[in-house]
């Protein structure tokens, strides 16, 4: 006899954990999920870490009690490096965190040169700099903080996309050609990145390789929790927003494309 299908919350800040939630959503789609996006408080960059930590210890824990998840995942840079080992010891259930992908990066690397693109509070933390430490491996590793590119993510889902040139200009860092070396991989060390993979892709340089975590993330979960029981789809997938706004129009056929039905979003204060 088959065991009952698994409830797994996916959180982020905003809706950037979607492309985190899709690749868990292929490996396991006889799962239920609830999608909280915390957008209440979003961007995280804008609060102090105690605040920061406090806020996601008290949304996650209140999810955790309304939607008895068996499994967490926290699709999100910022409140991972930040608050996972305080998730993990204050609540019994299994957690799996975003961390940037420094390791596969550097090993993959030809040219020995790395950029980590994150927001301003991911690649500025003492975790990320512990990160390039230990699985450098010989690469230079430059770090990039986008204080905008998480919101032109959250405003390409709403149909309203920013301008190439200032997408362009977030990005123009992450390309470094120093003493024979040019950037070959790009770590997207925010969960919304992945959202402007397309635009990156079009506007670089020179073509790099954008290491997207989601696929590492989800063959995690299924390692967790197991493999699919059922290639038939769960029986619920619903998103959550903590600020209980109603997505537009426009928002709402984006989210359609993820397998969210336009009525499942929206949702009290947490």
């Amino acid at each position: 006899m088959p065991s009952p299908a698994p409830t797994i919350l996916v959180f982020d800040s905003g809706l950037g954990g979607l492309t985190v939630y899709r690749e868990i959503a292929a490996a396991r789609p006889d799962a239920n999920y609830v999608y909280l996006a915390d957008d209440a408080a979003f961007p995280y960059g804008d609060m102090p870490e105690d605040a920061l930590i406090t806020r996601i210890l008290h949304v996650i824990g209140k999810a955790k009690a309304e939607h008895r998840p068996d499994l967490v995942v926290v699709a999100c840079n910022t409140a991972s490096t930040l608050a996972l080992k305080d998730l993990r010891a204050q609540y019994q259930v299994p957690f799996v965190g975003t961390v940037p992908a420094i390791k596969p990066a550097c090993a993959q690397s030809k040219s020995k040169r790395v950029t980590v693109l994150g927001t301003q509070a991911t690649v500025s933390r003492e975790y990320t700099r512990a990160l390039i430490r230990e699985f450098a491996q010989g690469c230079e590793v430059d770090l990039v903080g986008s204080s905008r590119l998480a919101a032109f993510a959250e405003a390409e889902l709403a149909g309203d996309p920013v301008a190439d040139a200032a997408v362009a200009a977030e990005i123009a860092p992450c390309f470094v050609d120093e003493s024979g070396r040019r950037t070959d991989t790009v770590v997207l060390a925010c969960t919304h990145y992945p959202l402007l993979a397309a635009r990156f892709e079009r506007l670089a340089p020179w073509p790099v390789a954008w290491l997207d975590p989601a696929a590492a993330i989800a063959r995690r979960v299924t390692e967790l929790i197991g493999p699919a029981q059922s290639a038939k789809a769960g029986a619920q997938a619903r998103l959550l927003f903590t600020s209980g706004k109603t997505p537009s129009p426009a928002l709402r056929k984006s989210l359609a494309g993820y397998g969210f039905k336009p009525a499942a979003a929206g949702a009290p204060e947490v």
